[in-house]
This record gives C-alpha cells, sequence and structure tokens, in this order.
C-alpha cells in the first residue's frame, strides 16, 4: 500500500483521525443529516422538522444582543465540594472534567446588554454542564444577576434548563429554592420585570422555584417541562398520560404558559413583551416620546390661537361656563 500512502496527499484524501467530525449534525427528532454550519446559523433548529436542539449560552447571549455585544456579570466564587461527596467516582472530579468539556465554571452564567433600546438582564442555564444541575453555584448566579437588575433597575429574563437538583450537594442544592424565590420577591417588590424562557428539559427543583415564578412565562415549541419526568408519574399513577403530557404547548394549553415561541423569534417577543411592561418604545418612555414628537399638520390646525386661548382662560369663550353663569342667575 506504499503508492496509496504516497499518492494520497495528491488526491487529498484525509484519514479517518484527520477528518473533521463535526461537519454534519444528525437531527435527535427525525434524523436528518444537517451541515453543522447551517444548523448553527439556524440556532440548532432543524430545518426539515423543527425540532428545537439544546444551545450553549454563549450562542444564546449572541442571538439575543449580537456577538460580543454584551457585558459578562461575574458569578461568584463558591466552595466546589462541601459535602467532600464521592459515588462512583468523587465530586470534585467530576466538576473538573465537567469545566474541561463545556469550557464554563458551572451551569449558570448571566450577561447584561441592551435589547430593543432597554438595557436588561439575561441568565442562561447551559444543559451540557452536569445537564444544568441546581446547586450552589447555579443559586448564587441566580441571586448575583438577580441583585444586579435589581440594583440597576433593569428587566430580568432568565433561560432555564435543568435535569433538578444536584443531589452531590445535599440539602444544599435543595436550599437553592427558597433562596432564588426570596431573590425573585425582591424584583417583584421594586416593580422589576422577571421574565423566564422555558427550554428542553427544565424539570426538578428548578420548575418547582424561579422556572415558574416569572411574570410572564414563555417556552421553546417542543420542551419538556414539569417536576418529575412523565415515565415516573405514569409508573405512579399507572395510567396512560394524555399526548404531549407535560411539553410546552400541553402547559400553554392549559394555561401555565402564556407563550410558545419559536426560537428564531424569541428576542422580537422579548423586545415587544418589555415595551409593553415597561410602556417604552426602543427604551425611551412612551410619555417622554409623545411630548418630544413634533405635532401633527391637522392637530397644529386645529391649535386655538393666542387671543382664543386668552378668552378660554378669562372664562369668555367657554360655553360650558355662560351654561352655568345663566342657571345661577335663573334660580
Amino acid at each position: 500500500m506504499n503508492w496509496f500512502t504516497n499518492l494520497r496527499p495528491k488526491l487529498g484524501i484525509w484519514s479517518k483521525k484527520e477528518a473533521p467530525d463535526n461537519l454534519w449534525h444528525s437531527c435527535s427528532n427525525c434524523g436528518q443529516m444537517i451541515f453543522y454550519k447551517e444548523f448553527a446559523a439556524a440556532l440548532n433548529v432543524c430545518g426539515e422538522c423543527g425540532f428545537h436542539d439544546r444551545i450553549r449560552a454563549v450562542a444564546r447571549y449572541d442571538s439575543l444582543f449580537g456577538e460580543g455585544s454584551y457585558e459578562i456579570i461575574p458569578m461568584p466564587q463558591i466552595v466546589d465540594d462541601p459535602l467532600k461527596f464521592r459515588d462512583q467516582k468523587r465530586y470534585g472530579d467530576r466538576l473538573r472534567d465537567a469545566r474541561a468539556k463545556t469550557g464554563v465554571e458551572d451551569a449558570f452564567s448571566a450577561v447584561t446588554g441592551d435589547l430593543g433600546g432597554l438595557k436588561v438582564v439575561v441568565g442562561v442555564q447551559d444543559f451540557a454542564f452536569m445537564a444544568g444541575s441546581m446547586g450552589i453555584a447555579v443559586g448564587d448566579g441566580f441571586i448575583t444577576a438577580a441583585t444586579y437588575a435589581l440594583e440597576h433597575k433593569r428587566p430580568f429574563i432568565v433561560f432555564t434548563a435543568a435535569g433538578g437538583a444536584r443531589m452531590q450537594e445535599g440539602i444544599l442544592s435543595l436550599m437553592q429554592m427558597p433562596r432564588t424565590t426570596v431573590a425573585i420577591n425582591r424584583l417583584r417588590d421594586a416593580g422589576i420585570p422577571y421574565i423566564v424562557v422555558l427550554t428542553d428539559p427544565t424539570t426538578g427543583g428548578v420548575t418547582a422555584s424561579y422556572a415558574m415564578l416569572g411574570d410572564v412565562h414563555l417556552a421553546e415549541p417542543g420542551a419538556l417541562i414539569g417536576f418529575a419526568g412523565p415515565r415516573v408519574i405514569q409508573n405512579t399513577i399507572r395510567e396512560k398520560l394524555p399526548e404531549g403530557f407535560q411539553r410546552a404547548e400541553y402547559l400553554r394549553d392549559h394555561g401555565m404558559v402564556d407563550q410558545v415561541v419559536p426560537r428564531r423569534e424569541l428576542k422580537d417577543r422579548l423586545i415587544l413583551i418589555l415595551s409593553l411592561i415597561t410602556n417604552t418604545r426602543d427604551g425611551v418612555p412612551k410619555e417622554r416620546i409623545k411630548r418630544l414628537e413634533p405635532p401633527r399638520p391637522d392637530e397644529a390646525e386645529e391649535e386655538p390661537g393666542l387671543e382664543e386661548r386668552d378668552a378660554l382662560v378669562e372664562g369668555d369663550g367657554d360655553p360650558n361656563r355662560e351654561e352655568a353663569e345663566t342657571s345661577e342667575e335663573a334660580s
């Protein structure tokens, strides 16, 4: 095979080791092979069946603000393994492996940036990091982002994705549920909008706390949303579950989700919702816009002149006042 080995570089044939491994993506729903660059450009949505695959936090931020057009909010440093937990593997080793694999410190991150002319704070749970599980780092990250939004009076938007609480941290992971709830109550007391976007999957303690406490709840198509998984529920109650149970569309039809919005439309929908909640347009209060806008021609013509305005002030030109004076004289 020496002749083929010598000829291969001229033919441009790759060996298995040299071949890129990310040229194509197979859709998890329909199996369609998609050119990876096209898949990434479509925000990880299959063009064949519309399946919304999971997306990393950085891609989410770039889709909302534009690449690099946002400021990262530093997350607090925490003790990695407070319980020195070990099952088949040390928890500290699991954290190191997850960080090496994903390139992030933990499952929750947050940024601040301009969305439709309005400064907002956006937090994202990255399912790629230990299934987005909620531990001390996620709880502290959420509270840090919420506090930043409170101090700077900026709406807070959270994209949830989690398999539940991080049980390697025991009761400390479960305590993040009341802690994050208190942070949300502080936002509500200050009148700061809190919007939740539920993505696939959002389950466990996250669903039982900050994922379902928003002023507005949006969800991506087909997202699994619930406390326990459908298989656990079905085995517990020993009954067949309805079609599409715990999916975003089912929850919308039963009043637990306000809207199901495709990923491509999320940015515009969030801008619209924020403009309605904050009574702004392009980040400027509508009352101020009305004052700054020049009067329309028809309004200018109808506006009374100086003499007419003086007469109105003195009461001479007010027919209601004349009627009132006449009735007083008659009585």
